[in-house]
């Protein structure tokens, strides 16, 4: 605190101020503390160290898109993380086109959700390609049909799966696509003065180019934004071996579908016989009934089986495996 002053020292000053003997503009003076704005209306919740993590994060993301995706589009993927940044969620929404693609993703085990949103170009194109186009995009934007939403959940649920890895080194997260919505009136997640983090990805498919963003709110994560920093990335930066490799590659084959059949047997036919087939008509194969069924995976004969039924469905008992190379 202070010296405080006593009434005659105040009389005296006073004094020497009205003579002229003290000059008010000599005396020193306390150096002016710089003001700082602050705007309530966009709080900084995001500082440049947790947009900078998060852009870290997101790089290695858009690594696991690029060799992801092609996979199921069977073209090449080029990924860039463009920018990260922070705005309100009314400016987000604000400049979101209609129709557009919105996936809530349940954001577990943090509260509340994240936006991934694809720019509409990219989804037509998407579509084009599974449905074995050239993936080109339409000339003008509409409704996105059921069928086409149905398409598009399939590779939503495959961009969120990736979601998880990037994530280790913060927090072993298990994000789940809750909906889609194409209307962003109807993804109101959060308050719209509350505030987010932007990852801006560029994504091209083939010729195609658009932008893919994600949306990450504050109140999602807020409970570990102590561990949204570089240092604390670096520092639980897990190493990968040959064996985590190994482990990868074996869970996506696991997820590949491969055709099953197993043939009764074969017959040559003429075709005047094949277009007068009538129910009841008898087709001699070249097995015999109590032979095993040749049971194919892919092309390539697997297993040897007996035909039967199982809860009234047609069904085989496998009795041999076939080791072949």
């Amino acid at each position: 605190m202070g010296e405080v002053l006593s009434q005659n020292e105040i009389d005296s000053l006073l004094q020497a101020l009205s003579t002229g003997e003290l000059d008010v503009e000599s005396m020193p003076s306390k150096e002016e503390k710089q003001v700082k704005n602050y705007d309530f209306k966009r709080p900084a919740k995001f500082s440049k160290e947790h947009l900078r993590t998060l852009e870290i994060i997101f790089e290695h993301y858009g690594r696991l898109l690029s060799t992801n995706l092609p996979v199921y589009l069977r073209r090449n993927i080029q990924v860039d993380v463009a920018s990260a940044e922070s705005v309100t969620f009314s400016e987000f929404t604000n400049g979101l086109s209609n129709p557009v693609i919105l996936g809530i993703v349940n954001f577990a085990p943090l509260n509340g959700n994240i936006i991934l949103e694809m720019n509409p170009n990219l989804g037509f194109a998407m579509i084009d390609r599974m449905l074995g186009g050239q993936g080109n995009p339409l000339g003008k934007n509409r409704d996105f049909s059921d069928i086409e939403l149905s398409i598009l959940e399939k590779i939503l649920i495959i961009c969120t799966n990736l979601i998880r890895e990037p994530w280790r080194n913060v927090l072993d997260v298990n994000p789940m696509l809750e909906r889609i919505e194409t209307n962003a009136q109807f993804a109101q997640i959060i308050p719209p003065s509350d505030m987010i983090a932007i990852v801006t990805i560029n994504l091209k498919v083939g010729d195609v180019e658009g932008l893919m963003n994600i949306c990450l709110p504050f109140f999602t994560l807020e409970s570990i934004m102590d561990k949204l920093n570089t240092k604390f990335w670096f520092a639980n930066m897990q190493d990968v071996t040959d064996e985590d490799y190994e482990e990868y590659i074996a869970t996506l084959i696991k997820r590949v579908d491969i055709p099953m059949k197993a043939v009764l047997g074969r017959s040559s036919i003429a075709v005047s016989d094949f277009v007068s087939l009538m129910p009841g008509d008898i087709i001699r194969l070249d097995t015999k009934t109590d032979a095993d069924l040749n049971v194919y995976v892919g092309n390539i004969k697997k297993f040897k089986a007996l035909p039967g039924s199982s809860n009234d469905k047609y069904a085989i008992q496998v009795t041999e495996v076939l080791r072949e190379e």
